[in-house]
């Protein structure tokens, strides 16, 4: 008999929310998206009200009812994936009493700093050193300008948990996803109870954990009738947004590598074993997988700088990338910095800022624009050089991720990074689709090797030999250029006047 279950894969990502609705063979049946913006109420700020997801979320369904209706009526479980590190204060009424605070937000940079002098212990038993970007800098940093937000909030949630909650009634996150807060042991794979001590946290205020690919909670009956889905749908634990992307290429065994071109960068790699190398600025998480971990190098600029850069020069992303790829082969005068939001791997920066250098009057639009793709690859090669140099060797990297579908910038990438780089087909899915697979597995319980298999290739894209020449001759400038101008970051960042870098939070009662 043929199996006409379908899955539903939801990515809560930084600007918008996706959905994908997937079969029994894997088949991909629709797919839509619905956008947000972030709120930036200061300088190095990042928020977002809960409530942009949730209206997110409604669209979504009704474009996949719209799109798919039968699809959507066989769903027998539910997927979550969802942007990491975001803190949200959710009172017992599911009323926030402030917006979250993003990944991308670097307000705790002296809470994280503290916390490292303080709790040296931290990056092995976390994965990772303190950052701005984890929960630990930031409750530290509400406790000191928003106590009463903190106080009154009965449960600390992630962004796409939240969802969960909403859909579920259910206060659970999945063991990935929590690894991003950096308040979970990662070899122990449960809350670390001598730093939840040491920030005054009880475990009843943070959600039960759950494998990825484990049940995570039941669809509420009045939703499934609102949105044409069956009653008793499952929702799996799922996962953080880039290894929700790692289960849908496969990437779930040792040496199974691939970055991302979103929003934000990442070079991932599968490991069988925790292997913290907090030294190295190198993210040591569980995956969303049981038994299986990751070393990620992750950079705070992706795909996003192109967009910045485009609408700076007032064209479409396709006009840009056309400008570009016109201009002469090899690296051009200009080196960007692509720290627009600071920088994680390798210099934890959170006062890193982008820098165009070397512009003349020459410099036209398409220098420009191509200088800003060659600065997002020189921070994925430094990358791929933390993470071999820890110890993983990496022979290609898979691609994933809305950058994908320019196949000029793969090309310009390989070069660069120096390794072939693979697409897969229905690449810029990642999140959503590797969140649909754990929605499966939490269903059926079917072997994680069955589900999660490699999808078909779209194309290699291998390094040009002479292109390679060329970028490893111009990297150790861009990699000079940061090192000279770290000093005068730190000195902007003190002279941000007390009223911008401690303005009063916004509220979304």
């Amino acid at each position: 008999m043929t199996d006409v279950r379908t899955f539903l894969g939801l990515d809560v990502g930084t600007s918008a929310l996706k959905g994908v609705l997937v079969d029994h063979e894997q088949r991909l049946l629709a797919t839509a998206s619905a956008d947000y913006p972030i709120s930036h109420p200061g300088p190095g700020r990042a928020e977002q009200s809960p409530t942009l997801w949730w209206q997110a979320l409604e669209t979504v369904m009704a474009e996949l009812r719209h799109l798919s209706p039968e699809a959507l009526a066989q769903v027998a479980g539910i997927g979550l994936s969802g942007q990491m590190h975001g803190l949200v204060l959710q009172e017992a009424s599911g009323e926030s009493p402030r917006p979250a605070i993003l990944w991308n937000d670097g307000r705790a940079d002296r809470e994280s700093r503290e916390l490292n002098r303080q709790l040296p212990w931290l990056g092995e038993r976390t994965g990772i050193g303190a950052m701005p970007s984890f929960w630990p800098a930031k409750l530290r940093w509400l406790a000191q300008h928003d106590p009463a937000a903190l106080n009154e909030a009965s449960h600390l949630l992630l962004p796409k948990d939240q969802l969960r909650w909403r859909l579920s009634g259910e206060w659970i996150t999945d063991r990935c996803d929590a690894s991003g807060t950096q308040l979970l042991d990662q070899a122990e794979r449960d809350w670390c109870d001598d730093l939840l001590a040491e920030l005054g946290i009880d475990r009843e205020r943070l959600p039960r954990l759950v494998e990825g690919s484990e049940v995570g909670g039941i669809l509420a009956p009045s939703l499934a009738a609102r949105w044409g889905l069956p009653e008793g749908v499952i929702i799996a634990g799922g996962s953080g947004d880039v290894a929700a992307g790692a289960v849908g290429i496969g990437a779930i065994d040792e040496g199974d590598a691939f970055l991302t071109l979103g929003t934000s960068s990442q070079v991932f790699v599968s490991t069988e074993g925790y292997r913290p190398r907090p030294d190295q600025c190198l993210h040591a998480f569980s995956h969303a997988l049981p038994g299986r971990w990751f070393q990620m190098a992750a950079m705070l600029t992706g795909a996003s700088a192109l967009d910045w850069a485009a609408k700076l020069t007032g064209l479409s992303i396709e006009q840009a990338l056309a400008l570009a790829e016109r201009e002469p082969a090899g690296p051009v005068g200009v080196i960007f910095l692509p720290y627009l939001n600071g920088e994680r791997t390798p210099h934890d920066d959170p006062q890193a800022r982008g820098v165009l250098f070397g512009l003349t009057p020459a410099s036209g639009q398409g220098e420009v624009i191509r200088a800003v793709l060659e600065g997002i690859g020189y921070s994925l090669r430094e990358a791929r050089e933390v993470i071999e140099g820890a110890g993983t060797p990496i022979e290609r990297l898979a691609v994933i991720g809305g950058g994908t579908r320019s196949r000029y910038w793969l090309r310009l990438l390989a070069s660069i990074i120096d390794r072939p780089l693979v697409r897969y087909r229905d690449s810029e899915t990642g999140p959503a689709f590797g969140a649909a697979r754990l929605a499966r597995l939490a269903v059926t319980g079917e072997p994680m090797a069955t589900v999660c298999q490699r999808p078909p290739i779209d194309e290699i894209f291998e390094p040009d030999p002479t292109l390679v020449e060329r970028y490893a001759g111009a990297y150790p400038r861009y990699r000079e250029l940061y090192r000279s101008l770290a000093p005068l970051f730190a000195q902007s960042a003190s002279e941000v006047p007390a009223s911008e870098s401690d303005s009063t939070p916004i509220t979304t009662k």
